[in-house]
């Protein structure tokens, strides 16, 4: 099926460009989305007569997202989930997750311009594409975390099981040391009976 795309479209075109497409992705997603117009020989025509105004429409949206751009490239938002102690997620982290931390602070972003290649099901530092328009895609990052704190210690670069195994450690070098000075303790005793019953039999001379 031939189309003529409004707008440029990833590993497909620039706007103009008649392409030919799977009559499925024409139906459910370019013509759905309004990304192309079946390419007939009077939607080519009215294309031509509104070319001018359509590349100066996607100028000034693409100057938009440019600008929106520079500001959310690079961003880390905080996502707070309940998750296991290995750090599995009870559920996972979606797009409509993403736009609402990066709207909640000030980037207002649709969860359709976001994509997420890999399911996030972890804890941890996420790394998402923005797509704000079709010649504008930027990364930011969230950092999954049962809490703020934990979100912090990740921004620092440690995992919550290097958390764990620092805590536990610490953990055992106290248990160790407890039984160090209890250990000590029973010396002293062991030291001090020979003395006492010295004394004990002086007394009883």
């Amino acid at each position: 099926m031939q189309v003529i795309l409004l707008e440029r479209v990833a590993k497909l075109g620039q706007m103009g460009d008649v392409v030919d497409v799977k009559p499925g992705f024409a139906r459910n997603y370019l013509l759905l989305q309004k990304k192309a117009l079946v390419a007939s020989e009077d939607n080519i025509k009215s294309f031509e007569a509104q070319k001018a105004q359509l590349e100066a429409n996607n100028l000034e949206t693409r100057k938009e997202a440019e600008a929106l751009g520079e500001k959310l490239d690079g961003q880390t938002f905080i996502v707070i989930r309940q998750a296991s102690d290995g750090g599995s997620l009870y559920g996972s982290v979606t797009t409509r997750d993403a736009s609402n931390v990066a709207t909640e602070e000030g980037f207002t972003i649709d969860r359709k311009q976001v994509i997420i290649r890999a399911p996030i099901k972890e804890l941890g530092l996420h790394e998402v594409e923005v797509h704000l328009h079709p010649e504008v895609m930027v990364t930011m990052m969230l950092n999954v975390a049962r809490s703020p704190e934990e979100a912090e210690l990740q921004a620092s670069g440690k995992s919550i099981q290097d958390a764990a195994a620092e805590e536990e450690a610490a953990a055992e070098y106290e248990i160790a040391e407890l039984f160090d000075d209890i250990g000590s303790a029973a010396d002293d005793d062991d030291d001090l009976e020979p003395v006492a019953r010295a004394a004990s039999d002086d007394e009883d001379r």
